[in-house]
């Protein structure tokens, strides 16, 4: 059986760094839709209204690569049509996105707390991803991994799109070594280093992952770097990366991470984000062995944890 031909590119630049919607029309063996609007109200009008539906019509919205599609042509399977959506307002995140590193294949970012990486939810056009195209002039430009919304440090983004599947594969293979930096509570009963191994589960719909009975599923190691007046400096080198990883390790030692809002209770979800508190986790390091250059590669964070300031 032939494969589906590569959809062509979209006839829409970027807008605020982030792409246009594509869509394929699918089949209509009942003739449910005989024109476009017809199926684009069934898919959208329950989510946005079919005023509003209607209305992207009127300002040329809605796009083939012929041009902008009107209300009344006929429907035809398989056809692709783009649209930006309407992105709701934002709260800016007021603190930039370093760049480590840039060259012709990748730029390291120093992302900053409260910055989501990619796109999802209620953030669009404040994330990382976004944010660097626009201000790099890269439209392009894909991250290699994620990292957590409150979580700051070392994010490895892809410049050319034929490259991402081998960065994304090293990091899949668990082939980058990952050290984080934490600051969290201090117990001179607690002995380290020491190496913690569980099961962790996250299910879809809950914020906060857990620890269960099972085989284990995640490793860290954890090390105390320093303490003082009640608090700890810790590495943290994660062997695997499951959701919350080290925030899940540290508090299960009765150590949570300083402004963790999930663990070890669950703050009030949708509350604003608390820019004076920035969760005291931050990604340090990354190194690998360049899959596309072959060479050596090995990125520090400029950033510092606030809850620990130097002396």
């Amino acid at each position: 059986m032939r494969g589906r031909a590569k959809p062509p590119a979209a006839p829409l630049p970027q807008r605020d760094g982030i792409d246009p919607v594509r869509l394929r029309l699918p089949e209509d063996p009942d003739g449910a839709w005989p024109t476009v609007r017809d199926h684009l109200l069934a898919r959208f009008a329950d989510a946005i209204g079919a005023r509003r539906v209607d209305a992207m019509f009127a300002e040329g919205r809605f796009v083939s690569v012929r041009g902008p599609v009107s209300a009344e042509e006929p429907y035809a399977a398989g056809r692709y049509i783009w649209f930006h959506r309407d992105f709701a307002p934002e709260e800016p995140v007021p603190f930039p996105v370093g760049v480590v590193h840039r060259d012709e294949h990748l730029v390291v970012a120093d992302k900053p707390h409260f910055l989501a990486t990619t796109p999802r939810g209620r953030h669009i056009t404040e994330t990382a991803v976004a944010r660097l195209r626009r201000e790099l002039g890269l439209p392009a430009l894909q991250p290699a991994h994620r990292l957590d919304r409150l979580t700051a440090g070392l994010v490895l983004f892809v410049v050319r799109p034929g490259e991402r599947g081998a960065y994304q594969t090293m990091f899949r293979d668990r082939l980058v070594r990952k050290e984080y930096e934490a600051v969290a509570p201090y117990d001179p009963a607690r002995a380290f280093p020491r190496t913690v191994r569980s099961r962790i589960v996250k299910e879809r719909g809950v914020v906060a992952a857990r620890e269960e009975p099972g085989e284990p599923n995640s490793e860290s190691r954890i090390e105390l770097l320093e303490h003082r007046e009640g608090l700890g400096r810790y590495r943290l080198l994660p062997a695997t990366g499951r959701t919350h990883q080290l925030r899940v390790h540290l508090n299960g030692l009765g150590l949570p991470i300083v402004h963790d809002p999930l663990y070890p209770v669950v703050e009030a979800e949708g509350a604003p984000d608390d820019f004076s508190r920035p969760l005291q986790l931050l990604a340090r390091v990354l190194e690998f062995t360049d899959p596309v250059t072959g060479e050596p590669r090995c990125f520090e964070s400029g950033l510092r944890l606030s809850a620990w300031p130097d002396r």
